[in-house]
This record gives C-alpha cells, structure tokens and sequence, in this order.
C-alpha cells in the first residue's frame, strides 16, 4: 500500500488560497480594502519568512466572515471556488492526483489553511481526504476565531497526518511508499518523514534544499 500526501497552496494550485479568500472578502464587501489587505499581505509575508503566528493569523482572518449566516457562507464559497479556484487548477496537478487515485494510492490534502476554505477546493479537485487547520466552533456551530487541536501547520503536519493515519488503523512507516509534494520549506518536518519527498513548485530555499539532497523537483506553474 502506497500513500500520496499533498500540500494545496503553491504546490496543488498556484496561489495561497487563505490569502486569496481575504482579497475575495474585499470584493465581497466584508473586508476593508485598506486596513485588511495590508494586514492580510503582512501575514502571508510572515508565512513565506516562515514565522506565521497561525493562531494570531486564523483570530484575524475568519473576523469578517465568521458572524455571516450559513446561507451567506455557502454562496460566498462557492463563487469563490467557480471564480477563483477553478480558473488556476493546473491540468498537471489535477492529472498526477489522478494518476495516484488510479494507483490505488491512500491520498489527502495536507494543508495549514483551515478547513472552511479548503474544503470546498478540495472536492474541485477530486479529493476526499482533507488535512486542514480545523475551526474552533462554539455550541451553536458558529466559528470562534480559534483553532480546534493542532494546526496543520510545520511540524503540527506530521502530527496530524500521524493522528489520522491512526484513526484508520494505519502508520506513516507501514506503508511500502509515502509521498509528499510540496513547495515550502514550511513543510520540511513532513517532508523529512515520507519515504518519498518532492519538491513541486518549490521556492527557492527548497529548491536549494531539494537539489542538494537530491529530491525530485516539479514544476506545474511558470
């Protein structure tokens, strides 16, 4: 048995699709054009230097949306999914998670934005198994602004893959094969425990990273 793990933002599709959510809220009219871009830039900024604060960045995030009413949430999505997601969904990433699921490979997405957002991306893209940073939600099913358990985040990753591997009755080392594919070096914990690490779409210090170590290297976008 094979398993194929994938990051989303940078490595499935070629934009983070935390930050593009912000600028969708902008144009929604949920979001300041000026206090909120900026802040929302700052924070991808922090993500890319690799110093995101995730709790501080998900309270700040999910603030213009998360007292929206569940009709309203669901037709925001899935405008942003038709007018956003679709248009960059790469025929080479579709086509290599496809080819896995052909494969009889154990597949999931792998991912630090939370699950509201991904959710919805990962289903356009064919796949069931979602990893994501979960929303805290109070009683009545309403988003708090923090984050329930572990983020899926650096080396929270690794412990959420392990955590879900587990509820199935399997382990990251059981299987014969385990990849990875990812553009961050935000994701070296989990890229270090896979049998199989590829950087696809990589920045330049994992590119550095790959080539020195000789990992494969993918690149699905210009």
């Amino acid at each position: 048995m094979n398993l194929a793990l994938f990051d989303l933002d940078g490595t499935l599709i070629p934009k983070d699709s935390d930050h593009a959510f912000g600028e969708f809220i902008i144009t929604l009219g949920w979001a300041d054009a000026g206090d909120f871009r900026r802040r929302n830039d700052d924070f991808y900024d922090d993500y890319t230097a690799g110093r995101l604060d995730i709790e501080a960045y998900v309270e700040f995030a999910t603030a213009p949306w998360r007292d929206r009413s569940n009709s309203e949430l669901l037709k925001a999505t899935e405008r942003f999914v038709e007018t956003v997601v679709r248009p960059m969904l790469a025929p080479q990433a579709l086509a290599l998670v496809q080819r896995h699921q052909r494969a009889g490979d154990v597949v999931a997405i792998v991912t630090a934005t939370n699950d509201f957002v991904t959710r919805p991306i990962a289903q356009a893209l064919g796949v069931s198994e979602l990893i994501a940073t979960e929303l805290a939600r109070d009683e009545l099913g309403r988003v708090t602004g923090a984050i329930h358990g572990v983020p899926s985040f650096r080396e929270g990753k690794v412990t959420r893959v392990q955590q879900w591997l587990a509820r199935r009755g399997l382990a990251l080392e059981g299987f014969s094969r385990s990849t990875f594919y990812s553009d961050s070096t935000n994701d070296l914990p989990l890229l270090e425990r896979v049998s199989e690490p590829v950087a696809t779409n990589p920045g330049p210090a994992l590119e550095r990273i790959a080539l020195e170590r000789g990992w494969p290297v993918l690149k699905f976008f210009p």
